[in-house]
């Protein structure tokens, strides 16, 4: 192991900063990103293959040591783009390390939520399912038009690149959760007209009629694209439409490095990024 004293970003006097899932897409875009930072020091980067030995001048180590990593570097936070599987298990060597965690990955299941959870008894933990600020402010903005538009129908598209695994999307997911809660609330109850409020409807095929109340949602995974989403609304014979397109891993790279300088030495529990951006 190489003794990490040296970092990048913002030399040996900044916030420092630990990376996970460092050789893949996200987590080479928040190496270099952070490059940028002069408040950041990178001090410790690994991946559970670590075939690639450094991105840029950050050498990339073992997953399988980050326990001993964490306690011989002593990085400040660590920012996570890998697997559920993987997350998990950063988030709990992260807990022991009093290591505080910022985590952007996506898919996980009731009992993998539940030890994030946990792991924020101890250290503060932020996890989003997208790091966009333009994200945020569509959630925002969405929210606030279903709600004044009790009876509208809505359908949600989005689209990713073709090795993203989970479907719909976190984001996706998020937006949906941001909808039911907007038609839940608009005022006190589901509007009559829209039936049962928050049903989701995944793809539709053959004879299947739109149903008072159903939410729409449509998957398209294709070439490289970083990540697309549109919510449509319709009724009164007219049509609104929401869409955000992220144009580089960077913007996400950039917000999940914004969380961790506003992460770190905060008091243990769970965060989000809204907080960050208020």
């Amino acid at each position: 192991m190489t003794d990490g004293t040296t970092g990048t970003g913002g030399g040996s006097d900044g916030l420092r900063l630990a990376v996970t899932g460092a050789t893949g897409q996200m987590g080479e875009a928040v190496l270099d990103a952070a490059t940028d930072r002069s408040e950041l020091s990178t001090v410790l980067a690994v991946n559970r293959d670590p075939a690639v030995e450094a991105v840029g001048d950050v050498p990339i180590e073992a997953a399988a040591d980050l326990s001993d990593l964490l306690a011989e570097r002593r990085p400040e936070v660590l920012v996570d783009f890998s697997g559920p599987d993987s997350a998990v298990g950063y988030a709990d060597a992260c807990a022991e390390s009093a290591t505080a965690f910022v985590s952007g990955t996506t898919g996980f299941d009731e009992a993998q939520s539940e030890r994030l959870r946990a792991a924020s008894d101890p250290i503060p933990v932020l996890h989003a399912t997208n790091f966009s600020r333009g994200v945020e402010a569509l959630g925002a903005a969405v929210e606030g038009v279903v709600g004044a538009l009790p009876g509208y129908d809505v359908e949600l598209t989005e689209t990713h690149h073709n090795r993203k695994r989970d479907a719909p999307s976190g984001t996706a997911g998020t937006l949906l959760d941001r909808i039911e809660t907007a038609r839940e609330n608009g005022d006190g109850n589901a509007d009559a007209s829209n039936g049962e409020a928050g049903r989701r409807t995944y793809g539709r095929e053959g004879i299947q009629p739109r149903e008072a109340g159903e939410i729409g949602v449509h998957v398209r995974r294709a070439g490289d694209v970083r990540g697309e989403h549109e919510v449509l609304l319709a009724g009164n014979d007219e049509v609104l439409s929401f869409t955000h397109r992220a144009e580089s891993r960077r913007v996400f790279a950039a917000g999940a490095l914004d969380a961790a300088v506003w992460l770190a030495g905060r008091e243990p529990g769970i965060y989000d990024f809204a907080e960050v951006l208020r």
